[in-house]
């Protein structure tokens, strides 16, 4: 069978810009992947991973919805002054969840379809930000190689656009009914690996694992050893491991269900 591709763009004059939407797949668990570094939506399939699940979207395990960026415009924009850059990506949030979760919706035919999310670097941050602020859309969060708190990118600048957007320091004060919410309904998933170049991902990773568990989010680590970098053939590997375990129900995750 030939996998379904289909690639939309969508002009967000909010975002001043052409955003795309690519779908793979043409049933299955719904995923929203999210590139990493200012990435493009199609890094998803040129750097291997689509081949990486091929046999689980081609026998309709799951279908794998990817999308652009604003990185290079928000978090990572230095061309832009540093209190814009965390509005900024409240802008790109909007898009999100107003355009591409509500495609995603009407690809599924169910409107109020929960996806679960996944990136890797700080496709990982994002993945776990949407996933927490939006706990209405998103059940779980597999999230490799990630670094939760922005704040190293922001030159010590702070202010309310980046604390609601930063989940090291939103969820360490997360309580009341918004935190029981997120309890109920998100499962977040923390992979990486201890090898070259994970030195940051792995420290920021151990800590974001610390405020979920005190703040009793269901979570789940696991630390690949020594010799696993932060780079693609890595995450063709995790990616494989852990959607083939969560589609074909050989959960790693203990006393869980995320579908």
């Amino acid at each position: 069978m030939v996998m379904r591709r289909e690639h939309v763009k969508d002009f967000s004059s909010t975002l001043g810009r052409d955003m795309s939407l690519i779908a793979y797949g043409h049933a299955g668990l719904p995923v929203l992947v999210f590139p990493s570094s200012e990435g493009k939506a199609s890094d998803y399939e040129g750097f291997g991973m689509i081949g990486a699940l091929a046999k689980f979207i081609e026998s309709g395990k799951v279908r794998l919805y990817c999308v652009d960026s604003y990185d290079s415009e928000s978090w990572y924009g230095k061309h832009r002054p540093v209190q814009e850059r965390a509005w900024r990506h409240s802008l790109y949030e909007k898009w999100v969840m107003n355009t591409a979760v509500a495609a995603i919706a009407r690809d599924v035919g169910d409107e109020d379809v929960r996806l679960t999310t996944t990136g890797c670097s700080f496709g990982a941050y994002h993945a776990a930000t949407f996933a927490l602020k939006h706990p209405e859309r998103f059940n779980h969060a597999l999230c490799m190689s990630g670094v939760y708190d922005v704040r190293f990118l922001l030159n010590g600048h702070h202010d309310d656009w980046v604390y609601f957007n930063n989940p090291m320091e939103f969820v360490s004060h997360m309580s009341g009914a918004v935190l029981d919410e997120v309890r109920e309904d998100v499962f977040i998933s923390l992979v990486c690996g201890q090898g070259a170049y994970e030195e940051r991902c792995l420290s920021s990773t151990k800590e974001f694992w610390s405020v979920l568990s005190a703040k009793g989010i269901p979570n789940y680590m696991d630390l690949w050893g020594h010799d696993v970098a932060h780079d693609w053939p890595w995450w063709r590997a995790q990616i494989a491991y852990f959607i083939g375990h969560l589609v074909e129900g050989r959960m790693p995750w203990p006393n869980t269900s995320l579908v």
